[in-house]
């Protein structure tokens, strides 16, 4: 659906529920939720010996410097601790709003508006550096858009709507994500939130809700401490959870590195490179491997095509196959001179068997986790994208392409959206070093666009429920289906149609969406209509003889999108409003 669509759709709801100014709206009734995110769904801010801090994860100025210095590190085997290179910084996640400021946007300076960004041209004593960061975090949000720094600030909103109240039922847990799983210093801090969340809510028992790798960590603290969880938990709900690894997506991170943003805009963060050496040296990453000794009705292999010599000298190109335990010799060569100059020293970063090790442990403790007696267990997953799965390389055009500066930056979510335009069995693999530089090919499954079904339905407890959702990895923390789920489950409201600000109940009774492109545009038009019953004849003030009709129309010049919409209220009859929008937008194809 377009933007501007959208955009008056949701004008149109909030008209709907809100016509009265609602207040805020607090259920005491409600058992608290903690939230926790995946890999890099936490403020991460850097602290040096005099206690001075800044954000370095996520950032937009000096985005892949900062993330250089002070974010890589070195895997220390003795503790099971990934410890950043600069002696002089220590990494710590923010604990303003209960937990909740380090997993709701990402780079809170990306909510700049357009009233501050206006203010900042105006004022004239502003200091420089205020006003840079004001006018470059509205611009950046402008290029890259706030969704991609938003993690768990979706759900907070409504969960707020739902009458849950941020310090009393609702609560977050961030953590450094680059440290396993298991790393006892986080185990510790979340047997810390548990109780500090139990006594916060009056002694009530915790509804969990994990997102991703968070259902990992929420997993092995389960195994390895079920008495406190027992004892504070009463329902653990993991949404879109790697329980058995993310195949495709773990082997091209570890040859090649992920990025967060896409195509060019990626110049203004992080740069793929810099996040693959952080990577290699992150358990977390490696604990998100394909579990060797999980049945896949899939395996999932590393495929590369190498070029071959018979006994007479001859070329033969040959397509060879690696499963998950044989892919290890492929990531040690591949990865045998990688080194990074930090400081002015070179530092090499191969595939690290250390945290390889660590990781087969961490599996097994996953492997034995039980759910206890007293704790009901939900799984969410998201399903119908295609997922990478099984990985191909191909030859030398690719490095070819990098060294030559057209290095295409393409998006681990997006896999299947990639077909593989460079390669051909007649540029067969010659040097494994070279994968590093190499475009890969996807055989995809079904899943999230990064976790398989497989994958996030084999989660080997006892469960209530498991549901899949359509939805892409990271946006299924902001679909309506999900929410009406988590509403359910959580008991916020027995009725998924009312509304208890207003007292009246919405129905939705029809919806209709066509789109199609003509003459270079696409068009999209939609039609929705909902029955509004009430029995306070004050909420809704309308000419009883003929309808009220009101119309809206919105563009963007610098999109070329243009939309209009029409709302019509009927008079109430039976008891009975119905209201009905049809729209229209308009845009340039690309």
């Amino acid at each position: 659906m377009a933007v501007l669509l959208e955009e008056i759709v949701q004008s149109v709801e909030i008209w709907l529920k809100l016509i009265k100014k609602p207040q805020p709206y607090v259920d005491p009734n409600l058992d608290p939720v903690l939230l926790v995110p995946g890999i890099a769904g936490s403020i991460l801010q850097a602290v040096d010996d005099n206690g001075r801090g800044e954000r370095i994860w996520v950032r937009i100025i000096g985005a892949d410097y900062k993330f250089r210095t002070k974010l890589w590190s070195r895997f220390d085997p003795s503790t099971g601790q990934t410890v950043s290179l600069d002696p002089k910084t220590h990494i710590v996640v923010p604990e303003e709003r209960y937990g909740l400021h380090a997993i709701d946007v990402l780079d809170p300076e990306m909510e700049v508006d357009i009233d501050e960004y206006d203010a900042a041209h105006l004022q004239i004593g502003i200091e420089f550096v205020k006003w840079l960061q004001i006018v470059s975090s509205y611009m950046m949000a402008r290029i890259i858009g706030r969704e991609s720094v938003y993690y768990f600030h979706d759900m907070i909103v409504e969960m707020t709507k739902w009458g849950f109240q941020e310090g009393k039922t609702l609560f977050g847990f961030g953590y450094d994500f680059r440290q396993s799983n298991r790393f006892q210093e986080t185990l510790e801090r979340f047997a810390a939130r548990l109780e500090s969340v139990f006594t916060a809510s009056g002694g009530k028992k915790i509804n969990i809700i994990s997102h991703s790798m968070g259902g990992l960590l929420v997993k092995c603290f389960m195994s390895l401490h079920s008495d406190i969880f027992e004892k504070y938990v009463q329902n653990w709900i993991a949404i879109a959870a790697p329980f058995q690894g993310a195949p495709g997506y773990i082997a091209s991170t570890l040859l090649n590195g992920m990025s967060f943003v896409e195509g060019w805009e990626q110049n203004f963060f992080i740069s793929k490179w810099s996040m693959h050496q952080l990577l290699i040296e992150c358990p977390s990453i490696y604990e998100l491997m394909a579990c060797p000794d999980f049945q896949w009705e899939h395996k999932p292999v590393l495929e590369i095509w190498k070029e071959k010599k018979d006994k007479d000298g001859n070329s033969n190109i040959v397509l060879e196959s690696y499963s998950p335990e044989e892919s290890i010799s492929v990531f040690k060569e591949a990865l045998s001179n990688n080194t990074v100059n930090y400081d002015g020293l070179d530092i090499p970063l191969p595939f690290n068997l250390k945290i390889l090790q660590w990781a087969c442990e961490t599996q097994k403790i996953l492997s034995q986790a039980k759910v206890p007696p007293q704790v009901k267990f939900y799984n969410i997953f998201g399903m119908n994208l295609e997922t990478p799965h099984t990985v191909f390389s191909w030859g030398d055009t690719y490095k070819a392409l990098h060294d030559s500066g057209c290095f295409y930056t393409y998006s681990i979510s997006n896999f299947h959206s990639l077909p593989c335009s460079y390669g051909s069995v007649e540029e067969p693999v010659t040097d494994l070093e070279q994968l590093k530089f190499i475009k890969a090919q996807y055989i995809c499954i079904d899943g999230d666009g990064t976790v398989p079904v497989e994958s996030a339905m084999a989660d080997g407890l006892n469960a209530e429920a498991r549901i899949g959702v359509p939805g892409e990895h990271r946006g299924i923390l902001c679909e309506p289906h999900v929410f009406r789920i988590l509403k359910h489950w959580l008991k916020a409201d027995p009725d998924p149609y009312y509304n208890p600000l207003n007292d009246y109940v919405i129905l939705p009774t029809a919806f209709e969406m066509e789109m199609h492109k003509e003459k270079g545009l696409q068009v999209t038009s939609l039609k929705e209509e909902w029955e509004i019953l009430s029995g306070d004849e004050d909420n809704i003030v309308i000419n009883n003889e003929k309808p009220l009709v009101s119309s809206i129309a919105v563009s963007d010049q610098s999109a070329l999108m243009e939309a209009r919409a029409t709302v019509t209220l009927h008079p109430q009859s039976e008891g009975k409003r119905h209201v009905e929008l049809n729209a229209i937008s308009v845009s340039a194809t690309v």
